[in-house]
């Protein structure tokens, strides 16, 4: 009998030169696959997520994603988001509405738009409206944990650490500057309980780069377990898509729009294009996606 398979490929996120970005990898077809194999196969992939393409149920969305990270699965990341779209443009897929997406998720509807000139935005950068967030301020009686955790005096509590729940929940925290957040060395068994005890899986530390740098902030994600599993992500639309969200409620946002650089010390060169649309009330979290690998899955 011969041997089901399913389609896919592997994406690297947030760059437009392999092995540079965050990977990914992507399934077609996946309506008849079940939750324990989705789970299987973003198990046996071993990256940061893996997504599921299948038909939508809201006649608004042009698609509905799972998405599984080994340990579990999220209502919502920005890397897959930004990477399932990605591999379906590539493969032919012409969208309802020209250089715009809707996608179906765990956090309900998430509209995509292309920053290319082209049709279908196909090979080109697409950016996602960051879904809307819970921010919690940490309580500053945590603040002295929380620079003994993070090994560091260099925290900038002028901007109170908030968690953020965007369906990906994140405790950001502003450092000095990007050489700081660059120089992070994290104890993970101090800063795991303070992540969980806000509610959140992960740090996501940020700090502003000199002028004339090569974006306007570093960013850094350090995961302390959960569905998120434990180590550095290389780049995080999420975590960007909280630290743009959090930047503008706390009246530091650097004008419309900025960059930030990710994965630097993972030898990644993962860049983000962060844009405000005041006039309608959302922020696109972007960035550029190339394929790595096409192929096919071979199914039990």
């Amino acid at each position: 009998m011969p041997a089901h398979t399913v389609r896919f490929k592997q994406v690297d996120v947030f760059t437009s030169v392999p092995f540079k970005g965050n990977p990914l990898a992507v399934v077609f077809d996946a309506d008849a696959l079940s939750v324990d194999q989705m789970q299987a196969i973003a198990h046996w992939t071993n990256l940061s997520e893996t997504t599921f393409l299948l038909r939508p149920t809201d006649p608004a969305a042009d698609y509905r994603v799972r998405i599984f990270t080994t340990h579990g699965e999220l209502p919502f990341a920005g890397h897959p988001t930004l990477g399932t779209a990605h591999a379906l443009l590539e493969s032919g897929y012409q969208p309802q509405q020209r250089g715009r997406l809707v996608q179906q998720c765990g956090v309900g509807l998430v509209e995509l738009q292309s920053l290319t000139e082209s049709a279908s935005g196909a090979g080109g950068a697409w950016a996602f409206a960051a879904p809307p967030a819970r921010i919690s301020p940490l309580p500053e009686l945590q603040y002295p944990a929380l620079s003994t955790a993070l090994r560091s005096n260099a925290i900038d509590f002028g901007a109170a650490p908030c968690a953020v729940d965007n369906g990906a929940p994140w405790l950001v925290v502003r450092m000095n500057s990007a050489r700081d957040c660059l120089a992070l060395d994290p104890d993970p068994a101090l800063l795991a309980p303070i992540v969980q005890s806000a509610g959140t899986h992960g740090v996501a530390a940020y700090g502003p780069h000199d002028a004339g740098g090569p974006a306007t902030f570093e960013v850094r994600c350090l995961m302390m377990g959960g569905a998120f599993g434990v180590g550095e992500d290389p780049v995080t639309g999420s975590a960007n898509a909280a630290l743009a969200g959090l930047l503008s409620a706390q009246n530091l946002r650097p004008g419309a729009g900025y960059t930030a650089r990710q994965g630097t010390v993972l030898g990644r060169a993962g860049e983000v294009l962060v844009r405000y649309d005041d006039a309608h009330g959302k922020t696109w979290i972007g960035g550029s996606s190339v394929t790595v690998v096409d192929g096919t899955f071979r199914m039990p």
